[in-house]
């Protein structure tokens, strides 16, 4: 079975993250900020693995519906942490382009799955 192209991006989304979060535990940046980022930004990736083996397809659009908030979450956190230059702008900018590229593709996902269930069904 091939790897979806959302799992992969968002798997090496969340290593990224980890790696930005190592680096700025190194700078004594406050924990609750990088405990924030590391766990919105892998949760994304772990909300979308989960997916996979989701109980039907009501399961499985909750399952992308939370990877979205973590993804909106996360990119908070990113913006934060650049306001108080915790983080640098041009890693900042990196994150958040992959942050942006995954919820455009679960957006996308979420619309098509609800848009085969009913008609009615609320799009975003």
């Amino acid at each position: 079975m091939a790897e979806s192209i959302l799992r992969i991006k968002s798997k090496q989304f969340a290593v990224d993250i980890i790696h930005i979060c190592r680096e700025m535990r190194k700078n004594k940046v406050e924990y609750a900020l990088i405990d924030q980022l590391l766990r919105s930004g892998t949760s994304v990736g772990a909300n979308i693995h989960e997916a996979q083996f989701a109980h039907g397809t009501k399961d499985f659009i909750s399952k992308l519906e939370i990877a979205l908030k973590e993804c909106n979450e996360c990119d908070y956190w990113l913006d934060i942490l650049l306001s108080t230059k915790s983080i640098d702008t041009i890693k900042s900018n990196m994150l958040s382009a992959e942050c942006d590229e995954i919820r455009k593709i679960l957006i996308s996902s979420v619309n098509t799955l609800k848009s085969k269930q009913k008609p009615d069904a609320g799009l975003y």
